[in-house]
């Protein structure tokens, strides 16, 4: 017979009591009260139940509404629980920038989620630590920039890209159609010319299938059920989106794994034709000098060829649609970019160094980048060491998660955070003006290693497109129509829509 069975049969109010009083206990042991006794004040937040947290306060489909609501009435540096799992939340331009550039070593670590680690298991540059990320983060960045990255090379491969899907969006001939694919296909090509020196047609089936598998794995990623699965890994490893991951990373490393068999089967170590290419060259020189043990071997290639193919692919597309969909929403604002465009570029290539004569464009680019908020938590961090921040004392190990919506909907850095408003990067001469509370790509040890990348991208594409197209919504669907809530995701895509691309020239 069990404790709790004693208990209930037991008429005594002596034993009633024990009972009340053991519930007592293992909830304030469960909660922040007794936690750090002794090491400092603790960040404040919400009583955490047993075993749930604060799971039932959590909006698992939004969870970044709920911590951004949770900020207001607990302030800038709270802990919430996931579960049993301790987080510390970071809210508002001055506490992450403080935290992630001041503090970048004490909350430098990456925290990896269960359905990350059991895929990626430390390897790569997004979720790894310690040593293996010290070598591959520098390695990724340099070769990144080796072949093109910020260089003009790569203006021309974003480009010759644009000319394809500029080509692909005139055989509509103005008839609604849905971008996300054609979006995904076409800025995943700079990063696989990048990666594995060449790009893929849009008709190639297995290419489509990497995008679109890739695309689908990041919505998942971010559903109720694996946030589910990560907070009580022990319950829920039997939810039907885990099966679906699992599927999906087994094909995506099956077909990376036959693109990387075929370039070490060609590899010409006085050419590299992409960063697989100087991976390999770099791993065959340590194998030469006898270092077998280092972190360049085929486990950590596969992770960082996945790394760059989701980063290089899901942000920069899904800004790029949120830029459209916005444009086609607030026509005014499409005709003054137009009108720029066509006044200062004509008809002529726009090329990377327009931008600072097209400062009204440049501003609808970086709002578009704001209020779309496309990654709204960051990749979650943990602290490296016991550190005291604010006046709060974070244990060495605790998850931390920087709320960056909180940065970018920040009421005391916009004038108007909650609408698309332009003006928020423009001065009163209509020059465009930097923003420090502008911080899409995170801050600090754990910047997004492709910022340079996607910037560059993102102007190309979307100049390049109002250049050519006016975008509208489709015919019998008005402006207010078109919704703006993003889709239930890791990041924020916008809802399904079609749009309408009328060919100007």
């Amino acid at each position: 017979m069990g404790v709790l069975d004693v208990f209930l049969q037991s008429s005594s109010s002596v034993s009633l009591l024990g009972l009340v009083a053991v519930l007592l206990l293992v909830y304030l042991i469960s909660s922040n009260n007794f936690s750090s006794l002794g090491e400092g004040r603790v960040p404040p937040g919400p009583r955490p139940l047993p075993v749930l947290g604060n799971l039932l306060q959590i909006d698992l489909k939004r969870p970044y509404n709920t911590l951004l609501k949770l900020s207001k009435k607990y302030g800038s540096v709270f802990t919430v629980y996931l579960g049993p799992q301790k987080v510390v939340v970071l809210a508002g331009y001055e506490t992450l920038k403080e935290a992630l550039i001041n503090y970048a070593d004490e909350f430098g670590d990456r925290f990896e989620i269960p359905i990350i680690k059991e895929e990626q298991n430390g390897h790569g540059v997004l979720w790894s630590n310690g040593d293996s990320w010290r070598d591959m983060r520098p390695f990724a960045l340099t070769n990144l920039r080796d072949f093109g990255m910020g260089k003009k090379a790569c203006e021309d491969k974003i480009i010759e890209e644009c000319g394809y899907l500029v080509e692909v969006f005139k055989g509509f001939k103005g008839e609604p159609f849905d971008t996300t694919q054609l979006m995904n296909y076409s800025v995943s090509n700079i990063i696989c010319s990048i990666v594995y020196g060449s790009r893929f047609e849009y008709s190639d089936t297995k290419f489509r299938s990497m995008v679109d598998k890739t695309n689908r794995k990041v919505q998942l990623v971010g559903s109720p059920s694996i946030q589910m699965y990560n907070m009580f890994p022990w319950i829920c490893q039997w939810v039907r989106n885990r099966s679906e991951i699992t599927k999906i990373n087994t094909f995506i490393k099956k077909e990376n794994l036959a693109i990387f068999n075929h370039l070490k089967e060609t590899l010409n170590p006085q050419l590299c034709r992409g960063l697989i290419d100087a991976f390999l060259v770099r791993k065959q020189s340590l194998e030469d000098s006898g270092i077998t043990n280092s972190h360049f071997h085929d486990e950590n290639l596969m992770v960082i060829i996945q790394n760059l193919f989701v980063a290089g692919t899901e942000t920069t597309a899904t800004t790029v649609r949120w830029g459209l969909l916005l444009m086609a929403k607030y026509p005014k604002i499409q005709d003054q970019v137009q009108e720029e465009i066509i006044r200062v570029i004509g008809s002529r290539q726009v090329q990377i160094e327009d931008r600072k004569s097209l400062p009204f464009t440049d501003a609808v680019i970086h709002e578009t980048q704001r209020l779309a908020n496309i990654v709204p938590m960051a990749l979650p961090h943990r602290t490296s060491k016991d550190v005291t921040f604010q006046g709060f004392f974070i244990k060495k190990g605790t998850v931390v998660y920087p709320l960056l919506t909180s940065v970018l909907y920040d009421e005391s850095e916009w004038e108007k955070p909650l609408s698309f408003h332009p003006a928020h990067f423009l001065d009163k001469d209509g020059k465009f003006v930097k923003r420090d509370a502008f911080m899409p790509f995170s801050a600090g040890r754990r910047i997004c290693l492709g910022e340079s990348l996607a910037r560059m991208e993102l102007f190309i594409f979307f100049t390049t497109l109002l250049q050519r197209f006016r975008f509208t919504p489709p015919p019998g669907v008005s402006e207010d129509e078109l919704d703006l809530t993003p889709r239930v995701g890791f990041t924020l895509n916008p809802s399904p829509h079609k749009l309408c691309a009328v060919p100007l020239m």
